[in-house]
């Protein structure tokens, strides 16, 4: 097996496998299908890869990429592979044997994947209108394989003997109707299985030792449980079960009740985990030791918490807006993020340092976040039909530098491949770090320009024909009525602006000039008086508005230049600048100009 990490990115119409660090380049002798691809996977080994097409599954060697055969099966719409690659499991559209009968044909397929023959063999197939709970589930060794019957009955079969009957069986009639149920890993295989209470009845989640399969070795009962999603430790000694409700009895939250609880396969301990936050369970995760989970719960700032094997709190993290969590393969380093309508802030804390925050970074609009085999590299992406805009694949190292970026039109999956730590060096510290590939270097400064044009503050409003034309400074009211009376001669009477609407004076004759210039001693004290009466006086109606409008006017220029130097303006402030023109119109009719 390489020992370069692997990407596939599965789009409408074909996929593409990727080398990742250092390389960061496809696989070369990999044919990319050019018809619609429903679903693709690694198998759980990382040794062959598998995607649809609409008449067959194609599976290849994941290391080069090479066509090794295909399965002649049509419109299928998933698949899951075995643990060690060896058998396929695949789910078609339902369709009738004829409409007379109304009988339906078998959908769903195992194949027992056959590399010496280059071939598919069907050991099994049978009917599941559903795509839920229609897949068979294998034991770590392949043994042995279950799926379910009928809504109350599960049985077992021997994986390598085609047509066979069941070898046993588990039945829950008397219960109710199995609602989910998970193989466990681990070399003691077991399984556990949820039955939803139903009119007024208790909700059971039991465990099985395979083979005594007659009593379940572990059980837990209580009220109020649809539905349950199961969660295996690496191991297969522990299960936590996240059972939810639809709706919330106490009236406190519109989207239901969830609830935490922890068994052992032995049946020494089953408990209800203790959470001091009211609120969702956001997300739950075993450390790859399988002595430790972690939980993230609580309304938002959500309360992330890490308990030991036996449901024990053994450390809390300040509350943060967060909803996933993920420990890195070689459980050194716990990725702790909101992404989903959250903003995409990831956090990585050191396990082996106290808990220590070593690295930052956001990642927004993520849908897919996964780390890499080696534990040094995480990959986020943004797919459809999640988010129809700006789909890429994006990985970063685990000190939140970002590694190599590649933009889809449309994204629909994404995923490593396996490989084992033992292929990798063991990682020391954040330190060393691969070196950017140039779609980071050049996604970065894309982003950076981007930024930087959203951050300039708009200009000042110039009319179209004096876009092109240079730029007078830019004055204040208060900067030109400054530069108006340096304009003025010392000691001159200011000129009167003319009031719109009243009657003009009429022009002196000559013979009435001459009697004014001789009475002119004689009268001017009684002018000066007078004058000083008018100034010091009643002013008009009209000057009163005037003045108040240019007090506006001198209101609106002061907003304008804070606009200008990027300053944070109130809602009415930015609605007083709007009240400019309206301003100088009322301005311009009552005579005032500038």
């Amino acid at each position: 097996m390489s020992k370069v990490p692997q990407i596939y990115c599965r789009q409408p119409r074909t996929v593409q496998l990727i080398q990742a660090q250092p390389v960061f380049k496809p696989v070369e002798n990999f044919e990319a299908p050019t018809l619609e691809t429903r679903c693709s996977a690694y198998s759980p080994d990382g040794t062959l890869f598998a995607y649809t097409q609409p008449s067959c599954v194609t599976i290849c060697e994941a290391d080069t990429g090479r066509v090794l055969f295909t399965i002649p099966v049509g419109d299928v719409f998933d698949f899951q592979f075995s643990p060690k690659g060896t058998f396929l499991t695949t789910w078609s559209k339902p369709t009738k044997l004829d409409d007379e009968s109304g009988n339906w044909a078998n959908n769903v397929t195992v194949w027992k994947l056959d590399l010496a023959s280059s071939a598919g063999v069907s050991i099994q197939s049978y009917l599941n209108k559903s795509q839920s709970g229609w897949k068979a589930q294998f034991t770590s060794d392949e043994s042995i394989f279950c799926r379910m019957i009928n809504m109350h009955q599960i049985d077992f079969f021997k994986s390598h003997e085609p047509g066979q009957k069941a070898i046993y069986s588990i039945n829950v009639k008397d219960l109710g109707q199995i609602q989910s149920f998970k193989m466990s890993p681990g070399k003691n295989p077991s399984l556990a299985l949820f039955v939803p209470g139903s009119k007024g009845k208790q909700s059971y989640i039991q465990v099985y030792s395979l083979p005594n399969v007659k009593t379940p070795t572990s059980q837990k009962q209580f009220f109020n449980g649809e539905s349950c999603q199961f969660t295996w430790n690496d191991l297969g000694t522990s299960i936590l079960a996240l059972v939810s409700t639809d709706v919330d009895s106490s009236n406190k939250s519109y989207y239901g009740q969830t609830t935490l609880y922890l068994l052992g396969i032995s049946g020494a301990f089953d408990q209800r985990i203790a959470l001091d936050k009211e609120g969702p369970i956001h997300d739950i995760t075993w450390s790859p030791t399988s002595r430790e989970f972690a939980v993230i719960y609580g309304y938002m700032p959500s309360q992330t918490t890490f308990f030991d094997a036996r449901g024990n709190a053994i450390h809390s993290l300040p509350q943060n807006s967060s909803n996933t969590i993920l420990f890195s393969p070689h459980a050194k380093f716990i990725l702790v993020a909101g992404f989903g309508n959250l903003q995409g802030n990831v956090d990585i804390l050191d396990r082996q340092n106290k808990f220590a925050k070593v690295a930052s970074f956001k990642a927004s609009n993520t849908s897919v976040c996964k780390w890499s085999p080696d534990g040094r590299y995480i990959l986020t992406a943004t797919t459809s039909p999640r988010l129809r805009v700006d789909n890429c694949v994006k990985i970063w190292y685990a000190n939140g530098s970002l590694c190599y970026v590649k933009e889809f039109p449309e994204l629909y999956s994404v995923d490593w491949r396996f490989q084992p730590l033992s292929d990798f060096p063991p990682i020391k510290g954040l330190d060393e770090c691969c070196t950017p590939d140039v779609s980071a270097v050049e996604y970065l400064a894309k982003r950076a320009k981007i930024s930087s044009a959203a951050d300039k503050p708009a200009g000042a409003y110039r009319p179209p024909h004096a876009r092109n034309q240079p730029s007078e400074p830019v004055r204040t009211l208060a900067q030109r009525e400054a530069l108006q009376r340096k304009k003025q001669v010392p000691g001159a009477i200011p000129a009167k602006k003319a009031i719109p609407g009243a009657v003009e004076p009429a022009k002196p004759q000559k013979q009435q000039q001459q009697k004014k210039k001789k009475g002119e001693e004689k009268s001017q004290p009684q002018k000066q008086e007078t004058e000083a009466g008018v100034i010091g006086g009643v002013i008009s109606y009209e000057e009163k508005k005037i003045r108040n409008l240019l007090k506006k006017l001198r209101a609106i220029e002061q907003l304008k230049v804070k606009k200008e130097n990027g300053e944070f303006l109130e809602d009415t402030q930015v609605l007083k600048i709007q009240t400019e023109r309206q301003v100088r119109k009322e301005l311009a009719s009552l005579g005032w100009s500038e």
